[in-house]
């Protein structure tokens, strides 16, 4: 009675470690991460690769390339300086790039941003940082 039992776990044993090892070097066989060599012939048709184009003979078509519109150069302006009546000075607003509003031009948001970086580069000279700010926005 118990041959039977041993027999098939012996079996068993042999067989089964070799159908995951053939399944494996199937799916390696199909798909590899090395790229084939220059020149050398695709072993699998590439279905996903549009074939290139070859015109036929004797035509005189040419493909032409429309010319692109020239790219807007950035506006860089400096706005005039902000006085700043709890220190008595004046002081320069640095230069502005080329906003997000239509045609380049300086939006709300970019104001503000430029505002609350000054502020923070001139410290003490600005005074109280809100003050500044809202006194720069609203130039």
């Amino acid at each position: 009675m118990r041959r039977v039992p041993t027999i098939v776990l012996f079996a068993l044993a042999a067989i089964l470690p070799a159908v995951p090892a053939l399944a494996q070097q199937d799916f390696d066989s199909r798909y590899s991460i090395m790229t084939p060599e220059p020149g050398s012939k695709p072993d699998l048709p590439q279905p996903w690769l549009q074939p290139k184009y070859k015109s036929p003979r004797g035509t005189r078509q040419h493909v032409r390339i429309p010319r692109t519109a020239p790219v807007p150069q950035a506006r860089i302006g400096v706005p005039p300086p902000i006085y700043v009546p709890q220190t008595g000075r004046s002081l320069p607003n640095l230069p502005t790039l080329n906003g997000a509003g239509p045609n380049g031009a300086e939006t709300y948001q970019d104001r503000a941003a430029r505002c609350a970086n000054q502020a923070g580069i001139y410290g003490s000279a600005a005074g109280s940082p809100s003050t500044y700010i809202n006194s720069c926005i609203n130039q």
